[in-house]
């Protein structure tokens, strides 16, 4: 795994509001007429909301996320009205755990692990030579 795009937000922070910012941020950064590399967006029970579905169909991108137990339980008490599953691919959804190794070569850095600067640039600033280093690699 290789970081493409990074945002820093506070600790307490959740993440599935940042997805959207996110996908902004990669567009942005997408060079013209690099369409030859399909892309697919594989996310954890965090990023299981109707809004967040909603917004990448409309992106047109392909996605993997689980379904929350709650959500399974509010569609399956609602009946016919309650719609039909989201299509979930269990063996695009093990390749996820490339991405676990990559944050936790990211965290192999002591200073990012532990998070011990003081500022939020100093950190943005050692996380980004990390992940630049892990680029090249």
């Amino acid at each position: 795994m290789r970081p493409v795009v990074l945002r820093l937000t506070p600790g307490q922070a959740g993440d599935n509001p940042q997805l959207v910012p996110l996908l902004n941020d990669w567009t942005q950064q997408r060079w013209l007429g690099s369409r030859r590399h399909r892309v697919r967006l594989l996310a954890d029970k965090a990023y299981s909301h109707t809004s967040t579905r909603r917004e990448l169909r409309r992106r047109r991108i392909p996605h993997t996320i689980p379904e929350r137990s709650d959500q399974r339980e509010y569609r399956a008490s609602r009946g016919s009205k309650g719609g039909r599953p989201p299509s979930f691919d269990p063996a695009c959804y093990a390749q996820r755990n490339t991405i676990e190794r990559g944050f936790g070569r990211l965290k192999q850095w002591r200073g990012i692990a532990s998070r011990y600067d003081k500022y939020a640039l100093v950190f943005l600033g050692g996380t980004l030579l990390a992940s630049i280093l892990q680029y090249r690699q």
